[in-house]
């Protein structure tokens, strides 16, 4: 299987064109790519392949893994990205499920009897209350 390498100054029509045509002729392709600039080649390479083959009919998918190459004796960690075409899913016809039940109503609490106006502030302690008596109610003294 021949893999396209993609470079940093790679046509991505050019590219795009070669990896569409692998995928109609062997529904499969590999495409690898070295540095950053390669990668955002590739990719940009890719959508336009997959726009390419959409027109056909055909939808793809990429599963990029990374591979190590060895260049000049030097081990360099590619990217590669593997196209194949997607498989569509197969559904079944299974029974309609029965409607679920609605959902109960959240319950009600029954309401306190004496709920505080603001209940984030305690309640002040009160001072006790004198009873009124007619005798405290006249304390003034006359001279």
């Amino acid at each position: 299987m021949d893999i396209i390498k993609v470079k940093a100054v790679s046509r991505t029509a050019g590219v795009a064109g070669a990896i569409a045509g692998v995928i109609r002729e062997k529904m499969y392709a590999e495409v690898q790519a070295i540095g950053a600039g390669a990668v955002n080649q590739a990719v940009k390479a890719l959508v336009l392949a997959k726009n390419f083959l959409e027109q056909d009919g055909i939808e793809v998918i990429f599963k990029p893994e990374f591979v190590n190459v060895e260049i000049d004796d030097k081990v360099r960690t590619a990217i590669r990205f593997v196209v194949e075409p997607r498989i569509p899913k197969v559904t079944t016809n299974l029974p309609e499920s029965p409607e679920s039940p609605e959902s109960p109503e959240s319950p009600e609490f029954p309401e306190s009897p004496e709920s505080p106006e603001s209940p984030e502030t305690p309640e002040s302690p009160e001072t006790p209350e004198t009873p009124e008596t007619p005798d405290s109610l006249e304390t003034s003294e006359t001279p």
